[in-house]
């Protein structure tokens, strides 16, 4: 066992815990007016356990765990893009209900990821918990895109309006960049690296529950 990515996976999983259980009751008890400022309540724990996630990167690099690089790069750069660059930035987007969608979906497929890492680390493995960790992403990483999808629509008004992160390049180049067309080609860009993911979750599903199915299957 790794003691430091044990307590790297440990220390996600309290984190995304704590934001989908505060999200739940939070909306028990103040309903949907909890929706509204999930931003302000949340928002700080989510930013930390997402800038968090970019030592994952580090992990492959050294071999500490076994994880393919570009997948999980697109993965933790769409977060940390509509996350900091989008919502953070624009605080008329923090009220809108796509960040709590965003934030439960995150926060849900983390919190399963992060304790199927854990406990495979320490070499215990539960068939149920495998199955859900490799099925789990098919109903919502399609959803948490559409979202961050809506979430970037939704902020194009205000990065026109502001001209937030629009800029002039310095010479030799002398070229105005303004960011909304920026953001519209990432949005169009966003689906050839959702395709990637998709691709890569899949062929990670078939390893690993395809001789489970055939066995279940047999029984």
């Amino acid at each position: 066992m790794n003691p430091y990515l044990f307590c790297y996976y440990l220390i996600q999983f309290c984190g995304h815990s704590w934001i989908f259980i505060n999200m739940i009751i939070r909306f028990l008890i103040f309903g949907e007016d909890s929706v509204a400022d999930t931003f302000y309540s949340i928002g700080l724990v989510m930013r930390v356990c997402q800038s968090s996630s970019i030592l994952e990167l580090l992990h492959i690099r050294l071999s500490i765990a076994e994880d393919r690089f570009l997948p999980r790069l697109l993965q933790i750069a769409e977060r940390i893009i509509i996350l900091f660059v989008v919502i953070a930035s624009q605080e008329e987007i923090q009220g809108k209900c796509v960040v709590c969608i965003l934030f439960f979906l995150w926060s849900f497929l983390d919190v399963v990821r992060y304790t199927y890492c854990m406990l495979a680390v320490t070499g215990t493995y539960f068939q149920e918990l495998t199955w859900l960790h490799y099925t789990l992403w098919i109903p919502l990483y399609p959803l948490s895109l559409l979202a961050e999808e809506f979430a970037i629509y939704e902020s194009l008004p205000h990065f026109e309006t502001y001209g937030t992160y629009s800029t002039q390049l310095p010479l030799p180049f002398d070229i105005p960049v303004y960011f909304p067309y920026v953001l519209k080609i990432y949005m169009a860009m966003s689906f050839g690296g959702a395709y990637l993911i998709v691709r890569c979750l899949y062929m990670e599903r078939k390893a690993q529950l395809g001789s489970w199915t055939i066995k279940a299957k047999s029984s």
